[in-house]
């Protein structure tokens, strides 16, 4: 339920005294806190104070976990993992159902809480939700399809028959980042618990309310309570513990981290995947619908203030139509609400932290100190949130330039020119990055003939990334240095499971039969062979 019924609303209630209530100054309630913080496997005593980004006030002191917590989060898990597995299809595919249903009648109080945490637009919190709900009404549409044993070919036809299944590896350990609280919490581990795995979720710190409601309306959903289990501390601790005991992990963050997971994990030799950093690029070709390009760069750009994975860092403009895009996409920015809180009338709100700040102030700084221009945009906004930012664009950005090819992960985009697609590819393709691409054209075929061309795994055509990442059946992930493996589809619920072959040999043996020579056996078998090929047979 939302803010605008303060008299019923378990997450934000007021107004209250400060003089005579010390709770009046936190933005929860207190009391609402606890019963989340309860679902967290944390006996340190230690706790670790977390503020809103959208005024500075504190939301809760979460309660941290230590190795041991760690230790026994996996006992539970492995227990209830082995009962999981067992678990019908049908029933796994009802409960996911069920989360679906109340993802979306809660959806107002699970906006409060990602808004309050992460400081975004209500508007772009509204995503988190709506993601979840695609994913878990996807596989509980779809995992028998996915995880129901396969016949194959075998050796020999009619005698050789071979049946490939697909075993749930166990427990999986999913390490999530603050930007989108709610889908980075739940998207990874639903696949996973879908296949027949229990999990262990480090979710950040700044936003680990938003994940345990999640965690919550998993039991509430009638999934095992033990199934998912939630654990909070410093990356260098609990998740370096995580990486030690987890039979495979699934990280999304920075490339830095994300190559150290990947070492951790090759040292005990269990599978990763990983979604990492992009710096990510958009082609508006000479034929582009102007007015509607302008308006998904908007999107693509600003969406949670550019503290997304897949949002658009640089833009490549054809040359015929470069003006006029600019001055439409400047007037588009420049029309934003900009704001932090609760309200759905913002546009872009604020950035989670100084950190955050910090970079797009200093990457801002670097391009004009060494000859970018600023379009409109580029300074701190305190007045509007501790950590606001404004929405930003740059034109001359040149390659000594820090923000030329290093991510930003903020309100900041870079605009070029160019004269021929070719170029255009090419300098779409630079760099070490390649998670997701935006191409804009009015003739589709030609647009996706560009997009193949383009080294990201991901690409949107005549949209930045809503087409892809909202298509669930589609698998989503990075190339070269943004990650491997893929969530989403079909790759996303097998990453979790080992596959098994199972060859049965029936009748005769693959061997001499009767006092056969094995010179005879050959030549039977290469006859064999030859006349197979002929059939057709793979």
């Amino acid at each position: 339920m939302s803010a605008s019924n303060p008299e019923h609303n378990p997450v934000v209630e007021g107004p209250r005294d400060p003089e005579h209530d010390p709770a009046a100054s936190y933005s929860l309630e207190p009391e609402y806190v606890a019963t989340l913080t309860s679902r967290l496997t944390a006996t340190s005593g230690e706790t670790k104070e977390v503020r809103s980004p959208v005024d500075g006030a504190p939301l809760a002191h979460i309660p941290q976990s230590s190795e041991e917590d760690v230790v026994e989060a996996f006992a539970r898990a492995r227990r209830a993992q082995e009962k999981w597995a067992r678990t019908p299809y049908d029933r796994r595919k009802a409960l996911l159902l069920r989360l679906h249903d109340l993802v979306l009648d809660r959806q107002e109080e699970i906006l409060d809480l990602i808004v309050l945490e992460s400081g975004k637009a209500r508007k772009h919190a509204f995503d988190e939700p709506i993601h979840i709900a695609l994913t878990a009404r996807y596989y509980g549409q779809t995992l028998d399809a996915h995880l129901a044993s396969e016949r194959k070919l075998g050796v020999l036809p009619a005698l050789t028959r071979v049946d490939v299944n697909h075993v749930p590896k166990g427990v999986v350990g999913i390490i999530s980042p603050w930007n989108y609280p709610f889908t980075m919490a739940l998207c990874d581990g639903l696949a996973a618990i879908a296949a027949g795995n229990a999990v262990v979720a480090k979710p950040d710190a700044q936003t680990m309310l938003t994940a345990l409601y999640g965690a919550r309306l998993l039991d509430e959903a009638g999934f095992p309570k033990d199934l998912w289990q939630v654990v909070a501390g410093p990356g260098s601790v609990v998740g370096t513990s995580l990486i030690q005991k987890a039979d495979y992990i699934c990280f999304t963050g920075s490339t830095a981290t994300g190559k150290r997971v990947a070492a951790g994990c090759a040292e005990r030799l269990v599978g990763c995947s990983l979604e990492l950093g992009g710096k990510n690029p958009m082609l508006v070709l000479a034929d582009a619908d102007i007015e509607r390009a302008a308006e998904g760069a908007v999107r693509g750009v600003y969406s949670n203030s550019g503290q997304l994975c897949v949002s658009i860092e640089r833009m490549y403009v054809a040359d015929a139509i470069y003006d006029r895009f600019v001055e439409r996409l400047t007037q588009r920015v420049q029309a934003l609400s900009l704001g932090a809180g609760l309200s759905w009338e913002i546009d872009m709100g604020t950035l989670i932290s100084e950190d955050q700040v910090r970079t797009a102030e200093a990457h801002v700084a670097d391009a004009v100190a060494k000859g970018a221009r600023v379009l409109t945009g580029g300074r701190a906004r305190p007045d509007l949130a501790p950590y606001f930012f404004e929405p930003t664009i740059l034109e001359g950005v040149t390659p000594e330039m820090t923000c030329f090819g290093n991510e930003t992960f903020g309100p900041v985009v870079s605009l070029y020119r160019f004269h021929e697609e070719a170029d255009a590819i090419a300098r779409a393709n630079d760099g070490d990055y390649g998670l997701n691409a935006s191409v804009w054209s009015r003739d589709h075929a030609r647009a996706r003939a560009v997009a193949r061309q383009i080294k990201c795994g991901t690409v949107n055509v005549n949209e930045a990334f809503a087409a892809s990442f909202a298509s669930v059946d589609a698998p989503m992930g990075g190339m070269r240095e943004s990650g491997m493996g893929r969530r989403q589809g079909r790759e996303g619920i097998l990453r979790y499971t080992e596959t098994q072959s199972v060859a049965t040999q029936r009748v005769l043996p693959i061997a001499p039969v009767l006092g056969m020579s094995d010179e005879t056996y050959a030549k039977v078998l290469t006859t064999g062979l030859r006349v197979l090929k002929r059939l057709g047979r793979a």
